[in-house]
């Protein structure tokens, strides 16, 4: 039997279904808006090979070896080992860098302090970073093979045959610097500056510093973490300094942040903290110190005591 509305119940209908559709029109759009922030903002901040002025070890004072490392997923990667005077160093520290610069030669002055302390360097320059092979930066989640390289180089030399090894990293180079540890047994210890907690928490984080209400930027995260799972596969995304610091077990570590940090804001310090062990050693500076040694004494560590003592106590306490 066919049914007739009358035109009053065909109205109220045709309402529903103009409500119905402008409501899914909406949505839509909040969808793809939400889903575009982050190759907006992050695609040409990844997809790149980053190009910068290398520096020159003698400027600092060393005398370094450049050497080609191979990683296992095949890249080729730039790295410069600085010797100490002993016969057999304290120690070995692999030295990493940041997500867009300096280069890590700017870190020859690091190593330069550790010489002196008795420790040799090896700086890695981490893949789509200058002379190392690469056109997109994984945020960490894939550049711990870089220092996979760097470690089986080390441990095929007879000189570092029972040589503890430790990696230090600042910025993008510390959360790297976490994740190899948590992912390479063979390392021994770790220092890290100002490491984010992973590449979603950063941006998240960096929304609301600049004023997004949190609200949003709650909103906003799964569409972060979509968007870095499509650019990196989504089984990277469990390497993260969260996760990686749960596997030191007895290894010794050192994690320092500055409270105002701008860059990466003191939020990932806190969440990395709380997943470490308690033997974890942490050193906070009060001011924006993202590379937490003073900016003037940056070439030259070593004049800013209050954190190269830090650093060599950190060293000489578990690494004699």
């Amino acid at each position: 039997m066919e049914v007739t509305l009358s035109p009053k119940k065909r109205k109220k209908v045709s309402k529903k279904k103009v409500l119905l559709i402008i409501v899914s029109v909406i949505a839509l759009l909040t969808l793809i808006m939400f889903s575009a922030i982050p190759p907006l903002v992050m695609k040409d901040m990844i997809n790149l090979h980053v190009d910068f002025e290398v520096y020159a070890a003698e400027d600092y004072g060393v005398k370094a070896d450049p050497l080609t490392l191979e990683t296992e997923d095949h890249f080729s990667i730039a790295a410069w080992k600085v010797e100490q005077e002993q016969e057999q160093p304290k120690g070995i520290v692999i030295l990493l860098s940041g997500i867009h610069n300096p280069s890590v030669t700017a870190f020859f002055g690091y190593s330069k302090m550790l010489e002196e302390n008795g420790y040799d360097s090896l700086l890695i320059e981490l893949r789509s970073h200058g002379a190392s092979e690469g056109d997109k930066i994984y945020l960490g989640t894939t550049e711990y093979l870089d220092v996979e390289a760097g470690v089986e180089y080390i441990k095929s030399q007879e000189k570092y045959k029972d040589t503890p090894i430790i990696v230090w990293g600042t910025s993008m180079g510390g959360t790297t610097a976490i994740n190899a540890i948590g992912e390479i047994p063979e390392i021994d210890g770790l220092i890290s500056f100002s490491a984010f907690s992973s590449g979603t928490d950063v941006f998240i984080d960096n929304m609301i510093n600049m004023g997004a209400p949190s609200w949003f930027a709650k909103i906003e995260r799964p569409f972060v973490w979509m968007y870095l799972g499509l650019e990196f596969g989504f089984d990277k995304m469990k390497i993260n300094p969260v996760n990686e610091i749960q596997k030191l077990n007895d290894r010794p570590a050192l994690l320092l942040h500055s409270t105002e940090d701008s860059q990466v804001p003191y939020a990932s310090f806190e969440r990395i903290k709380e997943k470490a062990p308690d033997t974890t050693e942490t050193f906070v500076r009060e001011g924006d110190y993202h590379f937490i040694f003073d900016e003037e004494n940056f070439d030259n560590p070593t004049k800013d005591t209050e954190v190269s003592t830090v650093i060599i106590d950190f060293l000489q306490k578990n690494f004699k």
